[in-house]
């Protein structure tokens, strides 16, 4: 998070850095996908599809507010230990700042 880019919301400036910016979501995706092991649709592509589907993530949903509700799948879906996985690559790419 500590180079997202704030740019104007036109089409020449990627509509405020929409495309430049969606590293930090991919990033905490690698890094739960890693920690999980196996294959990626296994747990955390279950979990980003569950949260993706909710219809809880609006198009004016933040980073944070994204990141609480993948948290929150993944508690529901797979228990504690995996929230916490889910947790930890927030905090990690910046999104959050728990311990």
């Amino acid at each position: 998070m500590g180079d997202f880019v704030h740019g104007p919301l036109d089409e020449r400036h990627d509509f405020g850095g929409v495309h430049v910016n969606s590293g930090i979501p991919n990033k905490a995706f690698y890094l739960v996908a890693t920690a999980f092991g196996g294959n990626s649709w296994e747990k955390a592509g279950q979990i980003w599809w569950k949260a993706i589907r909710s219809g809880q993530v609006s198009p004016r949903c933040s980073f944070l507010q994204f990141a609480d509700i993948t948290v929150d799948f993944a508690k529901q879906i797979f228990g504690d230990d995996a929230a916490i996985t889910v947790r930890q690559a927030w905090n990690d790419v910046g999104v959050r700042g728990d311990k």
